[in-house]
């Protein structure tokens, strides 16, 4: 049997076509191969067979061949498993990235390894201390103001380091709230995020409905998809609508937090696919509690997309993010993201992280206040033991309300006036007989600056509690570097593994390109054997005996 007349043109021209939109793809994929978000392009195809029905009644002998090749449409060449690592790592790093930001910042102010500060400043005032050992110089005017001088630079270092931290607090908070800023803090652009992706949803819903695959649309979701992970952890899922199956699929986006009283891990939808359409399919962010002067109050809370309410249904309850004040505490956290590191940062005393500790922007105040605190009360204790001020008046220092004392402390109205000074003499209550010298108030001052059993300072003078804190902050700082680097090489590996499936290589572009050129000219060559057939079946046909 004789086959179709055309049938082999036609499959000769399914393969110019096919290979003909391969190589406009190649096109496409090689001019935007430097567009950030762009994901290579393929032509999807299948094979076109011969499936009509009267095939039933063929000759059980013949061989019945396809008829070419069906271009099912275009796609895009990526791996949701990658995909799904990178919003992983990517948060990880979004944390430990915001977090050393922040430890940088309070560095400037606590790293006694790299700056002239409080502990040069102990140094200092003890040195002069050293020089007045001798009883002559005791009330000699020339030393005291010295002392009070070098007094009056330490207690301005103090109240300087408690200044830059509730600033450093104050700026915490804007990355948040945006406020004083030029751009939207986190979690405006949080916000924003999720009503893109949304809107993105019904756009390219639409338009796969009317034929229109919307490859570059979905580019651009997955660019703000990434985005949207690095400032909280998020699982998105790609689902049917079950009344619609027929239809393409919809994106969903859930917000993974952990449970603050279980510690169970939870999900609240933010993005539910395109249902109920543009300002409907996405959830909502705001700060509810706290301001740029009370950071550590600060709260976050999440509400779900409208559309993620089932008909009838009760709304899933918004949920809260807050600052941690302590490390028993029961609010919601997020195991990774930036804002969640914002939120430890802006935590009372930090919080517990798994083994490890995360000191925030209070936790180091209280430890000034604590070494302003125990500082003021030994020197006015020894100063008012003085025979001058027999247990009261003569206080060398001030200090305001309880939590301020690193901010508030200063040398005493009477010792800047002059009304009081050194005391020059102390009195042993239990041998009242033992004769004064000038210099025992000096020497018990010294004293207390050599004391390294402090109880109140674990232990520690006043300068080496003031290098403990600095060192727990290097520590601090020291530990996340090393995790940064870590997070940041996995997410560059991940990177590079989805470039090596998504991104455009020239390389391979070429080549593909050259294999296309040829299959097309191969496509030509058959199209001309075909015709030559047909011109041999038509021309040359029934010759024979005439």
């Amino acid at each position: 049997m004789v086959r179709a007349t055309f049938a082999g043109i036609t499959t000769a021209l399914s393969s110019l076509q096919a290979n003909q939109k391969r190589l406009d793809i190649v096109g496409q994929n090689l001019s935007n191969m430097n567009t950030p978000g762009y994901t290579r392009q393929q032509l999807d195809v299948t094979s076109l067979n011969h499936l009509h029905p009267v095939s039933h009644y063929a000759n059980g002998s013949e061989i019945t061949v396809g008829f070419g090749v069906r271009m099912d449409g275009v796609s895009r060449i990526r791996d949701p498993y990658l995909d799904v690592q990178y919003r992983n790592q990517i948060g990880k790093s979004g944390y430990n990235e915001s977090m050393q930001t922040s430890l940088d910042t309070l560095a400037k102010v606590l790293d006694e390894h790299t700056i002239s500060g409080i502990r040069q400043a102990f140094d200092n005032v003890q040195a002069t201390l050293t020089n007045m050992q001798d009883p002559s110089k005791v009330p000699d005017a020339i030393f005291d103001s010295e002392l009070r001088a070098r007094m009056q630079a330490l207690t301005n270092a103090l109240n300087d380091a408690a200044r830059q931290i509730e600033k450093a607090e104050k700026q915490e908070y804007e990355v948040l709230d945006g406020t004083g800023t030029s751009e939207n803090g986190a979690v405006q652009r949080v916000q924003d995020l999720l009503k893109q992706i949304g809107d993105l949803n019904v756009q390219i819903k639409q338009n796969q409905i009317v034929g229109q695959p919307s490859l570059e649309l979905m580019d651009e979701r997955d660019m703000l998809l990434d985005e949207l992970a690095s400032y909280i952890p998020i699982e998105v899922t790609y689902y049917k609508d079950s009344a619609r199956d027929d239809w393409p699929y919809d994106l969903k986006v859930d917000m993974i937090y952990s449970d603050g009283q279980t510690g169970a891990s939870e999900r609240l939808t933010l993005v539910q696919g395109s249902e109920g359409g543009r300002g409907n399919n996405y959830g909502n962010v705001e700060i509810v509690a706290g301001s740029a002067d009370d950071p550590t109050k600060t709260k976050l809370q999440f509400s779900a997309a409208p559309s993620a309410t089932p008909p009838g249904g009760t709304a899933p309850a918004p949920v809260d993010i807050a600052a941690v004040q302590d490390d028993t505490a029961t609010e919601n956290r997020f195991a990774t993201g930036s804002i969640q590191s914002s939120l430890d940062m802006l935590g009372k005393l930090g919080t517990q992280k798994g083994n490890d500790m995360v000191r925030g922007y209070q936790y180091y105040m209280n430890e000034l206040n604590n070494l302003a605190k125990v500082f003021a009360e030994t020197i006015n204790g020894i100063n008012n033991s003085a025979v001058e001020f027999n247990g009261a008046g003569g206080d060398l220092l001030s200090i305001g309300g309880a939590g301020t004392e690193a901010g508030t402390i200063k040398i005493s109205d009477a010792w800047s006036a002059g009304t009081i000074k050194v005391g020059t003499g102390i009195i042993d209550p239990s041998n009242p007989n033992d004769p004064v010298s000038t210099n025992d108030t000096v020497l018990a001052l010294l004293q207390a600056f050599e004391n390294s059993s402090n109880k109140d300072l674990d232990n520690k003078s006043f300068a080496d509690y003031m290098n403990h804190v600095s060192t727990i902050l290097a520590t601090d700082s020291y530990t996340n570097q090393l995790n940064l680097k870590t997070n940041v090489t996995v997410l560059n590996g991940i990177q590079d593994s989805r470039d090596s499936i998504s991104a455009v290589s020239l390389d391979e572009e070429a080549s593909n390109m050259m294999a296309y050129l040829n299959a097309y000219n191969a496509a030509s060559r058959l199209m001309t054997a075909l015709d030559e057939a047909l011109n041999t079946l038509i021309n040359n046909t029934g010759l024979i005996g005439r």
